[in-house]
């Protein structure tokens, strides 16, 4: 049962996917932001008061900052490697 307000059917595309800590990067050149997947923070090199870092799906595609992967870690079979 979904009792967090982050919880928006991520099961269907995040679980099982393996995830690393690491400074944050731009999945496409032309990009110049990423959200959380769950609390929709913004990631950004560029934008001032925005993550730097957080967790980066093996695919680049797919953020989740730090809180969030302590929260929903378990939950969702998030896999946590080292670089």
């Amino acid at each position: 049962m979904k009792t967090d307000w982050r919880e928006q059917g991520q099961e269907r595309y995040l679980s099982g996917l393996l995830f690393v800590k690491e400074t944050y990067h731009v999945y496409k050149e032309d990009w110049e932001h990423d959200h959380c997947e769950f609390c929709n923070e913004k990631f950004s090199k560029k934008i001032d008061n925005c993550l730097k870092e957080g967790y980066s799906a093996k695919s680049g595609y797919y953020w989740v900052c730090i809180q969030c992967m302590i929260d929903f870690k378990d939950k969702y079979n998030l896999l946590v490697t080292v670089k």
